[in-house]
């Protein structure tokens, strides 16, 4: 009897070891290495064969080429029937592309999927749906309820990558949908399915058949109680795109966010909103995030995000109050809390306001998550708005990053961004000097500014 063969994987950062210890000796994060059996050497998975790493995922021995020779007409992109989909993908699929979609439970993974598969299958595109947490009848139910066209996408219930792929060889699908690679196993290695060593094995398969055959291959992952992606970190290498659904159960609005991408923009966003009828495209996400009351209230301010390649006008919102404790409070939702502390200590530096004895709560509206900048400028703004309970005009934008030396500095795609303000009908703008634009946008008045004192003037 043939030994099974242990390696020893980084759930961080996917490094092997070939024993365990304490330290991961790539990301030097401790306690993270998981044991994985990779089965005996006479296995016939792909992801465990002894020249498997020689042959890459795709299977087969390449031959060298130029790079000015290489047909790239070959493999063309087609629709997902999408277009925010497609957006977030970078201009549609890819033959050959292997995709991870995760998100909270309930946030719509399968519907969307489901919905895909349906509308290509039904434009001549063989598509295959593996399921192995519901039964076929469920997904019936579901594809009924939302109305789909049902006629020529080809279902299957199965757990076992070697069946699925045995199914796929005989079907010949152009899709190919797991849900969800957790509950997958592959009969060549001992441990339960969900394990770090099944989940990794298992994806290795099915990428490897969907490089060989051109297949666009989409995998359903779960993810943990942190909002991660659960299992080896590893998978995120060996897909080609990583994409999460954002939404939970309290919002009606889902954003799909690009996190990883070998065909196009990091962080691209889409935005769906889950209805009866399924997943539906929010064509232009900036007047969902703008439901604004009709008075005049202190606190509240527009500014102007940029998610992937697209503009996205969010409201801001800050409430300042006198604190009844010794140490005040200071609550974010949707931004950074340590860069909140630090904006309040350059506005009491450079801006002459003190606010170590007030509770400072800030809100991003409609549950978006701002990561960049750009808001610096937007938020001191609201803040001072709330702090002096003096109402902005409705018709302002702000965005603008702001130093440390109360300096006002200026952020990528302003033009854009100013662009996309006019169109929403906004008529005043406070930016940054070096984001003023050098022709004059129509409707528009365009404050440029290079001190905190100068944006705290101009309102």
């Amino acid at each position: 009897m043939s030994k099974n063969k242990i390696a020893f994987v980084c759930t961080d950062c996917g490094t092997e070891h070939g024993q365990w210890q304490g330290q991961c000796a790539s990301c030097k994060a401790w306690n993270t290495l998981s044991q994985i059996n990779l089965g005996n050497s006479s296995s016939t998975s792909p992801a465990t064969k002894a020249d498997f790493r020689k042959q890459g995922y795709s299977g087969a021995k390449s031959n060298v080429q130029n790079l000015s020779d290489i047909d790239l007409e070959a493999l063309p992109r087609f629709s997902s029937s999408i277009s925010e989909m497609d957006r977030v993908l970078g201009g549609g699929l890819v033959p050959g592309s292997a995709i991870l979609i995760g998100g909270n439970p309930g946030a719509g993974k399968s519907t969307l999927l489901l919905q895909i598969m349906c509308l290509l299958a039904n434009t001549e595109k063989p598509a295959l749906y593996v399921t192995g947490e519901e039964s076929l009848q469920q997904v019936g139910m579901r594809a009924k309820r939302l109305n789909l066209p049902e006629k020529n996408l080809k279902m299957l219930a199965e757990t076992n990558v070697e069946q699925i792929c045995k199914a796929a060889q005989e079907h010949q699908p152009q899709l190919l949908v797991v849900d969800s690679i957790q509950v997958m196993h592959s009969g060549d290695v001992a441990s339960a399915p969900g394990s770090v060593s099944q989940v990794r094995e298992c994806a290795a398969y099915l990428i490897q058949y969907a490089k060989q055959t051109n297949t666009v291959l989409f995998l359903v992952g779960h993810v943990t109680k942190d909002g991660n992606l659960a299992g080896p970190k590893v998978l995120e290498h060996m897909i080609d795109c990583f994409i999460m659904l954002e939404g939970g159960n309290d919002s009606k609005y889902r954003i799909l966010r690009g996190q990883k991408n070998r065909f196009g923009a990091v962080n691209e966003l889409g935005v769906f909103a889950m209805t009866e009828t399924g997943l539906k495209e929010v064509k232009n996400p900036s007047a969902i995030f703008l439901a604004r009351t009709e008075e005049d209230t202190p606190g509240s301010i527009v500014m102007v995000l940029w998610e992937g390649t697209r503009p996205l006008l969010v409201e801001i919102q800050a409430l300042v109050d006198g604190s009844q404790l010794g140490n005040p409070r200071r609550v974010a939702v949707g931004l950074e809390q340590n860069r909140l502390a630090m904006l309040l200590a350059v506005l009491h530096r450079h801006g002459g306001l003190y606010m170590a004895d007030q509770d400072v709560y800030v809100n991003v509206v409609g549950g978006v998550k701002v990561t960049e900048t750009s808001a610096d400028l937007a938020l001191l703004l609201a803040i001072v708005s709330s702090f002096q309970d003096k109402s902005l005009p409705k018709n302002l934008v702000v965005f603008g990053e702001v130093g440390l030396a109360g300096e006002i500095r200026p952020v990528p795609g302003g033009q854009e961004r100013l662009q996309e303000a006019a169109k929403h009908g906004f008529t005043r703008a406070i930016v940054p000097k070096a984001n003023a634009p050098k022709n004059k946008i129509p409707g528009l008045e365009v404050i440029g500014v290079s001190k905190i004192t100068q944006a705290l003037e101009a309102i």
